[in-house]
């Protein structure tokens, strides 16, 4: 029975790896993914530029406010921290001539005029477009000359003029003793950084719940299900499905975790400067880790949320195996994977807004509800709304209802795997649960 488990196993692995679907697949999820994390450099390729300097032509009608655009554009560019530099040049002649000039070239025209109510106004002109970040930039640099014009004919002392224009010093103290002075540190990382490690699992899940049914439907619809079973037992079966497919699914996570090292690799390769973005992204991300507190807790976080996910692997193939085998065809099994996918994108989103559940005991109960801990009970970890203990029960709740699902589960399966009914699926299945094979 044993050789027959493996050889069963075996089979049902090769039938999703030994494909072409499978290789095309993956070829296209390994373009997307190192794709996207190169997206500048893609972009570049068709004709876009992120790091191309952009020349600003200044025609200063007023005759004074040249040196306060300089400066104001200096500061600006300091703070949107931009790839590419802006280079500024004067033009002495006039409007109609700047604008013929700009006609034959890439280059930006400033035009700043005296304004009786406003005391400055300006006019950004181009031949074509200009990107939104740049734009962004011209757009601060003439507001803050506008201030400080402004402040100029107000007799206002250059020393008063630059405190005044500078920027504030904050220093952030938080009064509250139950308050945590990490909470924006850890609001940044559960906004950007955890949504996108959980999303490869997310999809994962919902692959495996769908590919699952329909391998279990395909021999239903087939009839070849009849002769696997004549041969080895529903037991035997089932079983070998679920471990070829969590095999399948730890696999292609590897997989993608294979296709971002490479994106990441290419990305940090084609990095001119020595301190690279990757390097820096890398490090910033490790220093919101530790304001927020949670470096000295990462093996804990890390080991939980593996347990936690490998578990919830197999109660997602398990759930998937026993409601597959009640389907006659494809329009059943869209009914019973329906409930599965809904429970799974809950948990997705729970967990993505769990830093807005401070002090929430129902989120915390969910956390230890199968089927939603893998997701959220590690999100709750993060930001320390539950704890060691807490991860404790959720893991034992989850391996408890695994324990459920292969005892009384088994006898669903056995009597699902072979019937034709033409019955109500729900129906279907509510006898089978009550049957006593």
């Amino acid at each position: 029975m044993t050789s027959k488990f493996w050889f069963l196993t075996k089979q049902s692995l090769n039938k999703k790896i030994k494909t072409k679907w499978f290789l095309i697949a993956n070829i296209l999820l390994a373009v997307v993914i190192v794709g996207l994390l190169n997206i500048d450099s893609v972009i570049s390729f068709f004709g876009g530029d992120f790091s191309s300097d952009v020349e600003i032509v200044l025609l200063d009608e007023t005759k004074q406010t040249e040196d306060i655009f300089k400066n104001s554009l200096l500061l600006a560019e300091e703070s949107f921290d931009l790839e590419h530099e802006m280079i500024l040049e004067l033009f002495s002649k006039s409007q109609k001539e700047l604008e013929e000039e700009l006609k034959e070239s890439n280059k930006v025209g400033i035009v700043l005029e005296e304004d009786e109510d406003n005391y400055l106004k300006a006019r950004i002109i181009s031949n074509e477009k200009i990107d939104t970040m740049s734009y962004q930039v011209l757009v601060q640099a003439l507001n803050t000359s506008k201030t400080q014009v402004a402040m100029k004919e107000a007799n206002i002392a250059p020393e008063e003029l630059q405190k005044i224009t500078s920027n504030i010093l904050i220093d952030r103290l938080i009064l509250d003793d139950n308050a945590k002075s990490e909470d924006e540190a850890t609001a940044m990382i559960m906004g950007t950084v955890f949504p996108t490690l959980i999303l490869p699992f997310f999809m994962l899940v919902i692959f495996l719940v769908q590919m699952i049914g329909t391998e279990i439907n395909e021999e239903k619809s087939t009839r070849s299900m009849e002769i696997i079973i004549s041969n080895v037992s529903p037991k035997t079966h089932f079983f070998s499905k679920v471990l070829a497919s969590n095999a399948f699914v730890l696999f292609q996570g590897v997989l993608l975790i294979l296709y971002s090292g490479i994106g990441l690799l290419i990305k940090n390769s084609m990095q001119v400067d020595s301190s690279s973005q990757i390097t820096d992204s890398i490090s910033s991300i490790w220093d919101s880790l530790g304001q927020a507190g949670i470096i000295d807790r990462l093996p804990m976080i890390l080991a939980a949320t593996l347990i936690l996910m490998i578990l919830s692997f197999i109660a997602y193939s398990l759930i998937a195996g026993i409601l597959a085998s009640m389907t006659v065809n494809m329009e059943d099994f869209q009914q019973i994977q329906t409930p599965i996918m809904m429970i799974c994108l809950l948990g997705y989103y729970l967990a993505i807004m769990a830093g807005m559940f401070d002090g929430s005991i129902l989120i915390r109960v969910l956390s230890y509800v199968p089927f939603l801990s893998c997701l959220l009970a590690p999100a709750l970890l993060v930001v320390g709304e539950i704890g060691v203990i807490d991860i404790g029960v959720s893991i034992l709740l989850l391996c408890l209802l695994i324990y459920l699902m292969t005892k009384y589960g088994l006898k669903i399966y056995k009597v699902g795997i072979l019937n034709y009914s033409t019955d109500k699926m729900w129906k279907r299945l509510w006898k089978a649960a009550r049957s006593k094979g």
